[in-house]
């Protein structure tokens, strides 16, 4: 009941910043002049960095006519920072919350687990699709939902080895990292977004790389006590397992036989990995905004190519597994619903995330959105499932916060 409660609020908070985006467009313009900021006006024709010249009232019309964006770019958003701070926010819950709903539930190896999850969020964005007027689909925008699919394939083993909190702390900072990265020194084509003060951002980025380091350090203990009545919810394996045949027939994961040492290892480094997928997901979609010339600036005519992107890579994932395994796929019935709420959540979050990079920008989104749900999810693991205990443990889950947080401040002053 919750989760539907939360599902609930955060639909209605991205419907209403979604109406707010669309509606926006095109607030800049007069009859005879385009306000780009306090200082500069267009008159007659704008002068583009690649030197085309167009007309003031296609400036700052939510399109891309220069054809290298410069008429995008300069914009004044007229008080919408507080929408991206809001769709910032809702993002940052929804994403250190999405996997609670399935924290309780065996997973398997995680196959269909992803795929159920991956299909409710392409689900969500056939909704923002419906909103959006049934916009152009963009094969290149879907490489970064192809990126994203391949780094969760990654998480099912990581929360199995290291920890929800341990494991969305650290692949939230080196996704922050590689995000940051993409959009400050314009990586793949994308428009470099320089600082007002350069070196305070990279003071900033270096306080949160660190902090990966004081997560590192944090020992969280994932058994579950079968005697614990919180875990009453966790499915029956010999009346849930499809596919598989009974429970004694299932091999557990390789990762299970790995020493305490080398399991921690092997999580963090797939923690790294999926940070760095996650970072490049958004760089597609960007580049079409900053290099294709009548390219929409609205970032949710995005949203449906991206997560088709999603579910059309997690689709041939799970058929590849399916072929391996003989048909005989690891099918956990109970995992159906919670899964679809989990995709869900995490389809809000991620559309919100598109909202909040088009109004804060992405060198100031990415250090909020991809460090603040690992705190979120932290707070989950300490106080609900007490994964982390101990002095030692509390102590450099501090310090990891200090330097997160002080990381983020100084990333967003760097940025005004």
């Amino acid at each position: 009941a919750a989760a539907a409660v939360v599902v609930a609020c955060g639909l209605f908070v991205f419907c209403v910043l979604g109406a707010t985006v669309v509606s926006a467009e095109g607030t800049f313009v007069t009859n005879d002049h385009v306000q780009l900021n306090e200082n500069l006006i267009c008159k007659i024709n704008f002068t583009c960095e690649n030197s085309n010249l167009v007309p003031c009232k296609d400036v700052c019309n939510g399109v891309n006519n220069c054809g290298d964006n410069s008429d995008e770019r300069n914009c004044s958003a007229t008080g919408s920072d507080w929408k991206g701070f809001v769709a910032a926010a809702v993002s940052s819950v929804f994403f250190g919350s999405n996997f609670i709903p399935v924290k309780q539930f065996d997973t398997g190896d995680g196959m269909f687990f992803q795929w159920v999850l991956c299909g409710a969020i392409w689900l969500v964005g056939l909704i923002v699709n419906f909103t959006q007027g049934h916009v152009v689909f963009e094969p290149f925008a879907a490489l970064g939902g192809m990126a994203w699919a391949i780094g969760n394939m990654a998480v099912v083993p990581v929360i199995s080895t290291i920890g929800l909190a341990q494991g969305m702390l650290i692949w939230g900072t080196t996704n922050m990292i590689i995000g940051w990265a993409s959009a400050r020194f314009g990586w793949f084509g994308i428009y470099p977004e320089k600082p007002n003060n350069p070196m305070l951002q990279y003071i900033g980025v270096a306080c949160s790389a660190i902090s990966v380091l004081g997560f590192a350090f944090v020992k969280p203990s994932v058994e579950i006590d079968k005697n614990d009545k919180s875990n009453e919810y966790i499915i029956n394996e010999e009346t849930s397992l499809v596919g598989g045949g009974n429970t004694t027939d299932r091999k557990g994961a390789f990762f299970d036989n790995l020493s305490p040492g080398n399991k921690r290892i092997f999580g963090v480094l797939l923690s790294v990995l999926s940070g760095v997928c996650y970072g490049v997901n958004f760089d597609p979609p960007q580049v079409i905004m900053d290099t294709t010339k009548g390219a929409s600036q609205n970032s949710l005519d995005y949203v449906f190519s991206h997560f088709s992107g999603i579910f059309l890579t997690s689709t041939v994932f799970f058929m590849i597994y399916s072929a391996v395994k003989r048909n005989r796929p690891v099918v956990y019935s109970n995992i159906v619903l919670p899964a679809f709420v989990s995709g869900v959540m995490w389809g809000v979050a991620q559309t919100c995330w598109f909202i909040a990079n088009e109004h804060l920008s992405q060198a100031v989104a990415f250090p909020i959105i991809s460090t603040c749900p690992g705190v979120v999810a932290s707070l989950w693991g300490l106080i609900v499932f007490r994964e982390i205990r101990g002095t030692r443990n509390l102590l450099f889950l501090l310090l990891a916060f200090a330097l997160t947080f002080t990381g983020i401040a100084l990333v967003v002053i760097s940025n005004n």
